[in-house]
């Protein structure tokens, strides 16, 4: 694993933000080969379908260093019944050949500097129950186990 950037090099760009507009058609197009380590299965059509989801209220930001995307974050801000002004993390995924270079902890403290920016008392996410790495890399972040998610398939 060849990490390509100090911490201190790794820098957060906006994709797209609230109200689904386009901040960064460029990175996008970058985004898409990590993105797809964490959703393999997502559409053939990555930029119509990224679209789609930013239509919804999703906003994302990538992680830079040398001018190529190693980290990928999916986000949104909602109010609900249960939590009240939720800052919620689709997905968070960085470059497998480039873990450990500061792309995750940059991603998540930006994450939390918009979460309060935004008036939220919380950064919330899901991560697959497989996903052990990414378990440790949560916990030495200070997220803490909250609850199950449940699904039923239809």
């Amino acid at each position: 694993m060849s990490a390509i950037a100090p911490q201190g090099e790794v820098r957060i760009e906006r994709v797209f933000g609230a109200g689904a507009e386009p901040v960064s058609l460029q990175w996008l197009v970058q985004a898409e080969p990590v993105h797809r380590q964490l959703r393999p299965g997502l559409d053939a059509d990555y930029p119509s379908q990224m679209r789609r989801v930013f239509s919804g209220g999703a906003e994302m930001a990538v992680a830079v260093a040398r001018g190529r995307v190693i980290g990928v974050a999916v986000f949104r801000l909602f109010e609900n019944t249960h939590a009240g002004r939720r800052f919620y993390v689709d997905d968070l995924v960085t470059d497998e050949a480039h873990r450990s270079a500061g792309a995750g902890a940059a991603l998540l403290g930006w994450l939390e500097s918009e979460a309060r920016r935004r008036g939220c008392e919380g950064l919330d996410l899901e991560s697959g129950t497989q996903r052990t790495r990414a378990h440790r890399f949560y916990f030495r972040e200070g997220f803490f186990v909250t609850g199950f998610s449940f699904r039923k398939s239809l």
